[in-house]
Protein backbone atom coordinates (compact mmCIF):
# COMPACT_ATOMS: atom_id res chain seq x y z
CA UNK A 1 0.00 0.00 0.00
CA UNK A 2 1.06 3.58 -1.01
CA UNK A 3 0.03 6.22 0.83
CA UNK A 4 -0.20 9.76 -0.16
CA UNK A 5 -1.01 12.65 1.75
CA UNK A 6 -2.26 16.17 0.95
CA UNK A 7 -3.81 19.54 2.50
CA UNK A 8 -1.32 20.82 4.34
CA UNK A 9 -0.97 24.70 4.41
CA UNK A 10 -0.86 28.09 6.36
CA UNK A 11 -3.77 29.05 8.50
CA UNK A 12 -4.40 31.63 11.17
CA UNK A 13 -5.63 29.97 14.55
CA UNK A 14 -9.24 29.16 14.60
CA UNK A 15 -9.45 27.94 10.79
CA UNK A 16 -9.77 25.05 9.34
CA UNK A 17 -8.43 22.31 7.56
CA UNK A 18 -8.69 19.14 5.42
CA UNK A 19 -6.00 16.61 4.65
CA UNK A 20 -5.99 13.91 2.50
CA UNK A 21 -4.33 10.66 1.91
CA UNK A 22 -4.90 8.24 -0.94
CA UNK A 23 -3.81 4.87 -0.97
CA UNK A 24 -2.99 2.80 -3.72
CA UNK A 25 -2.92 -0.80 -4.00
CA UNK A 26 -5.12 -3.17 -2.81
CA UNK A 27 -7.82 -3.47 0.12
CA UNK A 28 -7.94 -0.24 1.27
CA UNK A 29 -10.97 -1.30 3.17
CA UNK A 30 -8.95 -4.26 4.77
CA UNK A 31 -6.65 -1.51 6.52
CA UNK A 32 -7.50 0.64 9.78
CA UNK A 33 -6.01 3.92 9.00
CA UNK A 34 -4.64 6.82 11.39
CA UNK A 35 -3.35 9.89 11.41
CA UNK A 36 -0.25 11.11 13.43
CA UNK A 37 1.92 14.19 13.37
CA UNK A 38 5.09 15.35 14.57
CA UNK A 39 6.22 18.96 15.58
CA UNK A 40 9.63 20.49 15.15
CA UNK A 41 11.73 18.75 18.15
CA UNK A 42 9.32 16.60 19.27
CA UNK A 43 8.14 13.25 19.34
CA UNK A 44 6.00 11.49 16.92
CA UNK A 45 2.32 11.39 18.10
CA UNK A 46 -1.01 9.60 17.08
CA UNK A 47 -3.82 12.28 16.21
CA UNK A 48 -6.78 10.39 15.15
CA UNK A 49 -7.58 6.29 13.68
CA UNK A 50 -10.91 5.25 12.29
CA UNK A 51 -11.69 1.36 11.18
CA UNK A 52 -11.87 -0.52 8.47
CA UNK A 53 -15.79 0.26 7.75
CA UNK A 54 -15.28 3.71 9.04
CA UNK A 55 -18.15 3.09 12.33
CA UNK A 56 -15.43 3.19 15.05
CA UNK A 57 -13.04 6.25 15.62
CA UNK A 58 -10.22 6.88 18.16
CA UNK A 59 -8.94 10.32 19.01
CA UNK A 60 -6.10 11.74 21.12
CA UNK A 61 -7.57 13.88 23.96
CA UNK A 62 -6.01 16.96 22.69
CA UNK A 63 -8.09 16.87 18.93
CA UNK A 64 -11.10 15.65 20.86
CA UNK A 65 -14.03 17.87 19.38
CA UNK A 66 -12.12 19.59 17.03
CA UNK A 67 -10.70 17.17 14.75
CA UNK A 68 -12.66 14.28 12.63
CA UNK A 69 -11.27 11.57 10.41
CA UNK A 70 -13.68 9.63 7.75
CA UNK A 71 -12.60 7.73 5.12
CA UNK A 72 -14.04 6.90 1.55
CA UNK A 73 -13.61 3.13 0.86
CA UNK A 74 -15.02 3.72 -2.62
CA UNK A 75 -11.78 6.65 -3.55
CA UNK A 76 -9.47 4.76 -1.24
CA UNK A 77 -9.22 7.60 0.91
CA UNK A 78 -8.83 8.51 4.40
CA UNK A 79 -9.86 12.16 5.73
CA UNK A 80 -8.58 14.30 8.36
CA UNK A 81 -11.14 17.76 9.14
CA UNK A 82 -9.27 19.99 11.24
CA UNK A 83 -11.79 22.98 12.60
CA UNK A 84 -10.32 25.26 15.62
CA UNK A 85 -6.68 25.20 15.21
CA UNK A 86 -4.10 25.88 17.30
CA UNK A 87 -0.58 27.07 16.91
CA UNK A 88 0.16 23.83 19.17
CA UNK A 89 -1.52 21.94 16.23
CA UNK A 90 1.23 22.69 13.44
CA UNK A 91 3.37 19.67 12.69
CA UNK A 92 3.89 17.47 9.49
CA UNK A 93 0.76 15.26 9.43
CA UNK A 94 1.62 11.83 7.99
CA UNK A 95 -1.12 9.07 7.21
CA UNK A 96 -0.74 5.07 8.06
CA UNK A 97 -2.21 2.12 7.67
CA UNK A 98 -2.42 -0.99 10.12
CA UNK A 99 -3.68 -4.77 9.39
CA UNK A 100 -4.41 -4.52 12.86
CA UNK A 101 -8.29 -5.44 13.42
CA UNK A 102 -9.24 -2.21 15.48
CA UNK A 103 -8.08 1.30 15.96
CA UNK A 104 -4.81 1.59 17.58
CA UNK A 105 -3.14 4.72 18.64
CA UNK A 106 0.58 3.01 18.76
CA UNK A 107 2.58 3.89 15.78
CA UNK A 108 4.38 0.70 15.79
CA UNK A 109 1.24 -1.07 14.90
CA UNK A 110 0.99 0.39 11.61
CA UNK A 111 2.40 -1.04 8.74
CA UNK A 112 2.42 1.58 6.07
CA UNK A 113 3.28 5.39 6.47
CA UNK A 114 2.87 8.13 3.79
CA UNK A 115 4.74 11.47 3.71
CA UNK A 116 4.15 14.33 5.68
CA UNK A 117 2.38 17.39 5.01
CA UNK A 118 2.80 20.23 7.09
CA UNK A 119 0.36 22.36 8.70
CA UNK A 120 1.18 25.20 10.11
CA UNK A 121 -1.02 27.50 12.13
CA UNK A 122 -0.54 31.12 13.07
CA UNK A 123 -1.30 33.02 15.90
Amino acid sequence: VQLQACGGGLVQAGGSLRLSCAASGRSFSSYVMGWFRQAPGKEREFVEAISRTGDVTYYADSVKGRFTISRDNAKNTVYLQMNSLKPEDTADYYCAASSRSRPTSYGSQYDYWGQGTLVTVSS
